[in-house]
């Protein structure tokens, strides 16, 4: 009898010797999702507790995300072929750098938030604010550090 698992290996995903690239990003994908799952979930079941401010944690660490992925290794490293640009290498060192340090602030404002104003109140709300945070950033981690990047070349 067949299952439908029996033609998984025939995915278009799948396809190929290398699969460590769609695995990454299909992590951080579902961490990503699933940060802004939480959030919204917080948003809707206590409306009264969750100000539109708090969500400015969300938007930065999601800006962060888009920062760190956008810089390849190569360009980091100042490889001769992306060495052109604005800034060059310490332009795009500078650049994730940034992203970095706008990763780690949104985590620690969200955790702090969640400290200072929803221990005594709704505690999933601020727990879910936190888990939003800390599941963008582990996402962004993912896709930058888990991936193959010899194959774009």
């Amino acid at each position: 009898m067949a299952t439908c698992f029996d033609n998984l290996h025939s995915c278009v995903w799948f396809e190929g010797g290398e699969r460590r690239n769609t695995i990454a990003s299909m992590l951080a994908g579902f961490l990503f999702f699933t940060g802004w799952w939480f959030v919204i979930d917080a948003s809707f079941t206590h409306p009264d507790s969750i100000k539109g401010a708090y969500h400015v944690c969300g938007i930065i660490g999601t800006i962060s995300l888009f920062m760190i992925n956008t810089v390849s290794n190569a360009q980091i490293r100042g490889d001769a072929l992306f060495s052109g640009g604005c800034c060059g290498p310490r332009g795009t060192r500078a650049w994730l750098f940034f992203g970095f340090v706008l990763g780690f602030a949104s985590v620690f404002a969200s955790c702090w938030v969640f400290f200072a104003d929803f221990l005594e109140k709704s505690y999933w709300a601020g727990a879910a604010l936190f888990l939003q945070n800390l599941f963008i950033f582990a996402g962004s981690l993912c896709y930058k550090f888990g991936r193959v990047e010899d194959q774009w070349g």
